[in-house]
């Protein structure tokens, strides 16, 4: 399973209430699942949830777990303070326009002493794509800015989330999204070299050496970095 953040990193056990903000099809939510998790998942798309919510369910039902998805967006999150023990927002601050306020409803419905994992993708991966073409950053839903590690960690901070910990994931993806962007976002899939190499991303993801290899070069060009924070006693920091 392709995970971004690690989930024995994040602490993440048996009991624990966990909250995907921005779930997509539920990768994150099924990992915590198989690690015993109570898992909540939550996206504004219908078409990835509707694709992700029945498999989720029907693995909770065979783990004797607790599992769901349901449609929102991180600006409202629709639970009361403090009701998670472990909240993930993956790959989502680098598409939305208030991304501090999105930051502060996650800090809001984490518990004191609750940890939460944000990932973006690097700034050295985005300026490469940048370059390559402009598809990656005006097609619709697209990023609509470039991060760096240390302005997410303020923003944490800010919010009330000190951070603990850096990773890095993905170095394999950076150049699939590099030919991506030669091929032009709208028309990539038509390429046989895309598709060649989206061929072999899946395949590295049954391969234990591939995968000691990636995690090598993610100290090297990683597509992904996540931030590991805890919520501190007393809340925001003004």
């Amino acid at each position: 399973m392709l995970l971004t953040v690690d989930l024995e990193r994040l602490s993440v056990g048996p009991g624990d209430l966990l909250l995907d903000a921005g779930c997509g099809e539920g990768r994150h939510c099924f990992g915590a699942l198989e690690r015993g998790a109570r898992v909540v998942g939550l996206d504004l798309d219908r078409p990835s949830l509707d694709r992700g919510s029945g498999p989720l369910r029907a693995r909770a039902k065979e783990l004797g777990g607790f599992g769901v998805m349901i449609h929102g967006n991180a600006f409202r999150l629709p639970f009361r303070d403090g009701t998670f023990d472990r909240v993930i927002c993956s790959e989502v601050m680098e598409h939305v326009h208030d991304w501090k306020g999105a930051a502060r409803e996650l800090a809001r419905v984490v518990r004191v002493g609750g940890r939460v994992a944000v990932t973006i993708p690097t700034a050295t991966s985005e300026h490469l794509y940048l370059r390559l073409g402009d598809d990656y950053f005006e097609s619709p839903g697209g990023h609509i800015r470039i991060f760096s590690p240390r302005t997410l960690a303020r923003g944490l901070a800010e919010a009330g989330l000190g951070v603990e910990g850096v990773g890095f994931a993905h170095a394999l993806h950076t150049p699939y999204w590099a030919l991506r962007s030669i091929a032009g976002l709208p028309d990539a899939d038509s390429s046989r070299l895309v598709r060649g190499y989206r061929e072999f991303l899946i395949r590295a993801t049954q391969s234990r050496w591939i995968g000691r290899l990636e995690r090598l070069l993610d100290r090297v060009f990683p597509k992904s970095v996540v931030l590991y924070a805890e919520k501190r006693p007393g809340g925001r920091r003004e």
